[in-house]
C-alpha cells in the first residue's frame, strides 16, 4: 500500500519529524476555508499514489484568491500517470537553505534495511550521482550509522544532529510500520540548521498491513473487503494465491508467518470471528471462490467460542452448493474438533494433524 503524501506526514508528525503546516481538502468549498485559515502564500498539491506530480503540474504555488480559484480546481481535476486526484493538499511555503535526500527500503534478497542518502535533493534518486548508501540488518539505525551517513553526504556539524535524529525516528517508523520504503524527497535544512520533511512516500507491505489497524484508515477497501465487514468476518486480499482461513486474529496472522516461511503466498487473511455462524462462514467461502488468484484455501481452526462444527456446516453446504471447487487443506482443533473430522472425512477437505502438515500439503498442491 503507498500512501499519499499527507497520510506519510501525518505518520512522519507522529514519530516526531518536522512537517510544514498544512490542510487536506477535497472540494473547492472547503479548499477556499482552507486557505483562509493557512494564509497565502501557500502550495496547492495533488494527492496521488504516484510520482512526477511537480511535471505534470501537479504541484502549483499560490500567491493571491484569484491564483486560488484558477490552480485548485486544476489541480483537484487532474489525472497523473492515470491516476486522478484523490485529495489536495494545501501547504505552507517553506525558506530553506538546502536540500537532500533521505530513505530507507527493505532489501529482501538480503534481508536487511538499505539507507540511502544524497546531498541532492528534489530530483529522482536514480538520477543522482553520489549517493551513499548504507546496508544496516533488520534493527534501529545506530547513531553511529546516522553519523557516519551525515558526514558522508557532506553535512556540517549543526546539521549533523538534527540528520542524526531524523533518520533515527524515520528507522523507528519503518521498523515498526513494517514499511517497505519510507522516503524524504526532499529533506530541507533550515537557517538554524533543523530539517523538514517537505515531501514524503510511504509504502506499506500488504502482507503486513493486518498486524496493523492503525493504517486502515489509509487503505482503500476492495469490493470483497467490504462485503466481508457487511457480513461480519474480517477479511484482507493479498497478493497470493493460498486463501488463508482462521478464527481469531492471532492465529490467522502466525498461520500467515508459517505459510510464508514455508514458500506459501496468502491470497487473502479470514477471520472469521468469535460471532461466526453457518451462514456467515459460507458467505465467506463465496468470497473466496469468486477471488480470481485463489487457487488453494489453508484452514486452521481452533474450537473455543466458534465451534469447528460450525465451520463444518458451511464447508459441506458449499460443496454441495459447488461453491467450494479449489483444494482445501485444514487443521481442526478444540471445541467439537472430532465431531467436524467426522462431518469432513467424506468431503473433498484433506485433513491433518497439524498445521505444519496441512501447510506442506498447500504449498506442495500449489507448486505441482
Amino acid at each position: 500500500m503507498r500512501l499519499l503524501e499527507y497520510q506519510a506526514k501525518e505518520l512522519f508528525k507522529e514519530y516526531g519529524i518536522m512537517v510544514p503546516t498544512s490542510i487536506v481538502s477535497k472540494d473547492i468549498e472547503s479548499g477556499r476555508k482552507d486557505a483562509e485559515k493557512i494564509g497565502y502564500p501557500f502550495v496547492i498539491k495533488a494527492q496521488v499514489p504516484v510520482g512526477g506530480r511537480g511535471k505534470a503540474g501537479g504541484i502549483q504555488k499560490c500567491h493571491n484568491e484569484d491564483e486560488f480559484e484558477l490552480k485548485y480546481p486544476q489541480v483537484l481535476n487532474m489525472t497523473i500517470k492515470g491516476e486522478k486526484t484523490r485529495a489536495v493538499l494545501l501547504e505552507k511555503m517553506s525558506v530553506y537553505e538546502k536540500e537532500i535526500y533521505l530513505s530507507l527500503f527493505l532489501n529482501r534478497s538480503k534481508r536487511c534495511y538499505t539507507i540511502i542518502s544524497s546531498a541532492e535533493g528534489g530530483v529522482e534518486i536514480e538520477s543522482v550521482k553520489n549517493q551513499v548508501i548504507r546496508e544496516i540488518g533488520l534493527g534501529d539505525v545506530s547513531k553511529k550509522v546516522a553519523e557516519e551517513v551525515a558526514k558522508e553526504i557532506g553535512l556540517d556539524e549543526n546539521s549533523v544532529t538534527h540528520f542524526v535524529d531524523i533518520l533515527q525516528k524515520l528507522s523507528k517508523l519503518t521498523i515498526e510500520k513494517e514499511a517497505e520504503l519510507t522516503e524524504i524527497n526532499p529533506l530541507v535544512i533550515l537557517k538554524d540548521g533543523s530539517m523538514m520533511a517537505l515531501d514524503g512516500k510511504i509504502m506499506t507491505d500488504d502482507n503486513s498491513n493486518f498486524r496493523h489497524k492503525e493504517l486502515a484508515k489509509y487503505r482503500e477497501k476492495t469490493e470483497f473487503e467490504e462485503e466481508a465487514e457487511k457480513s461480519g468476518f474480517s477479511l484482507v486480499e493479498l497478493d497470493g494465491n493460498i486463501a488463508v482461513i482462521g478464527n481469531g486474529a492471532g492465529l490467522v496472522m502466525s498461520t500467515l508467518d508459517m505459510l510464508t516461511d514455508n514458500g506459501g503466498k496468502a491470497a487473502c487473511f479470514l477471520d472469521v470471528g468469535g460471532t461466526a455462524t453457518t451462514e456467515s462462514v459460507y458467505k465467506a467461502l463465496t468470497l473466496i471462490s469468486n477471488m480470481r488468484n485463489v487457487k488453494a484455501v489453508l484452514v486452521n481452526l481452533y474450537g473455543g467460542i466458534v465451534k469447528t462444527t460450525t465451520v463444518a456446516s458451511a464447508f459441506l453446504k458449499a460443496y454441495d452448493d459447488e461453491i467450494i471447487i479449489l483444494p482445501v487443506f485444514a487443521r481442526l482443533m478444540g471445541s467439537e474438533s472430532e465431531k467436524s473430522k467426522e462431518m469432513l472425512k467424506d468431503s473433498e477437505t484433506q485433513l491433518s494433524g497439524s498445521i505444519e502438515e496441512a501447510i506442506h500439503k498447500v504449498v506442495m498442491e500449489i507448486n505441482k
